[in-house]
């Protein structure tokens, strides 16, 4: 579908999901996990304040630069990478099609 993008979560376990996200709702990483029921928490609701969808970015896919909130609220978390980036704060863009996200431990 045009609409549609591929976005590949590798859970916990180690298991490789790909699931399917729509680029015309305003989504965002976190909300695609959630409705898959991957263990994804997104406790602040999207507000880049709980750092509980922390994920690794392990694919070549060039991300917008992160903003304040995202980088002060990956300062106070745990299991912080070079490549950590919060799923809330990653938009579902025609441009992440194919992206690979691992996530973070609890």
């Amino acid at each position: 579908m045009e609409n549609m993008i591929h976005v590949n979560i590798i859970d916990r376990e180690g298991v490789s999901h790909k699931l399917e996200a729509p680029t015309d709702m305003n989504m965002n990483i976190m909300e695609v996990c959630k409705s898959y029921e991957l263990p994804v928490e997104g406790i602040c609701g999207g507000m880049a304040l709980c750092a509980s969808c922390q994920c690794y970015l392990e694919s070549d896919i060039h991300l917008p630069e992160q903003s304040d909130a995202e980088l002060a609220m990956l300062d106070e978390a745990f299991h912080v990478r070079e490549n950590s980036r919060l799923g809330c704060q990653i938009r579902i863009t025609k441009d992440i099609d194919g992206i690979v996200l691992r996530l973070a431990p609890k």
